[in-house]
C-alpha cells in the first residue's frame, strides 16, 4: 500500500481554483498517492467522450505527443478509450501527469505502469472523494469531472457527443471563462459553435504560449 496524503481545504497546498470555481462544493479533503508537489505547477485538463471519430483520434495523438514533449503537466481521469491512449502517450514522457480515479483511493491497488512513474516523482493519483465511495458511478465521474476541470489551468476536450454529458461541461466551462480548446474538425462543429477555441497539433503551443495558459516557465 501507497503512502496516502490528505490535502485539507485550509492547507496552503489546496489548489485555489477549485474554491473558486466550485465554491462551498469544494472537497474538505484530497487524498494524494505520488507528488503533490505537482499541484504547484500550471495544468492542462483532458476530455473526450467514449466514442470518438477516427480523425480526431489521429489529430489527438499528435497533439498529445507534442504537449509531452514541451514538458506540460497533464491532468485528467484517463478512462475513456481516448483518454487511456492519451495516457500511454504521456506515460513515454517526462513531464508530470495527475490521474484523478472516480473513486477513493483508500483501497485502490496501483496498477503496475503507475509505480515508475510513481519512483520517478512525476505522478500525482488525487482523489477527491471520502474513504466510503469507493465505488464508480455515473453521479461521482460528473464530480471528478468538474472537480478536473476546476483544478485545471486550460481545458482540452478532444470530443464532446452532441448532449451528452461532456457537452455539458464544456458549457459549465465557458461560464468559468477557463481557456478552452478542442479539435478543429468537422465533427466538433457542437462545440465549435459555442465559441470553444479550436486548435492544431501545429499551433496548440503558440496558442497556449500567447496566452500563457499551462506552460510553466
Amino acid at each position: 500500500m501507497m503512502n496516502i496524503q490528505k490535502i485539507y481545504r485550509n492547507n496552503p497546498a489546496y489548489p485555489s481554483p477549485l474554491k473558486k470555481y466550485l465554491a462551498d462544493g469544494a472537497p474538505e479533503v484530497l487524498s494524494a498517492i505520488g507528488n503533490p508537489g505537482i499541484l504547484q505547477g500550471k495544468s492542462l485538463a483532458i476530455f473526450s467522450s467514449i466514442k470518438c471519430p477516427g480523425d480526431i483520434i489521429i489529430k489527438t495523438y499528435d497533439l498529445i505527443c507534442q504537449l509531452r514533449d514541451a514538458g506540460v503537466t497533464v491532468i485528467g481521469g484517463f478512462h475513456s478509450p481516448m483518454e487511456q491512449e492519451c495516457l500511454n502517450i504521456l506515460f513515454k514522457g517526462k513531464q508530470p501527469v495527475i490521474i484523478c480515479p472516480t473513486r477513493s483511493i483508500e483501497k485502490m491497488k496501483i496498477k503496475e505502469d503507475f509505480k515508475k512513474p510513481l519512483e520517478d516523482a512525476r505522478l500525482l493519483i488525487l482523489s477527491s472523494f471520502y474513504e466510503r465511495e469507493n465505488r464508480i458511478t455515473m453521479e461521482r465521474a460528473a464530480r471528478r469531472n468538474r472537480f478536473i476541470a476546476a483544478m485545471a489551468d486550460a481545458v482540452f476536450i478532444a470530443h464532446a457527443e452532441p448532449d451528452g454529458k461532456t457537452e455539458q461541461l464544456c458549457r459549465e466551462i465557458l461560464t468559468w471563462d477557463r481557456p478552452l480548446y478542442t479539435i478543429d474538425s468537422n465533427a466538433n462543429k457542437n462545440l465549435l459553435s459555442m465559441a470553444v477555441a479550436s486548435v492544431t497539433a501545429g499551433n496548440m503551443l503558440k496558442w497556449m504560449t500567447a496566452n500563457k495558459s499551462v506552460l510553466n516557465n
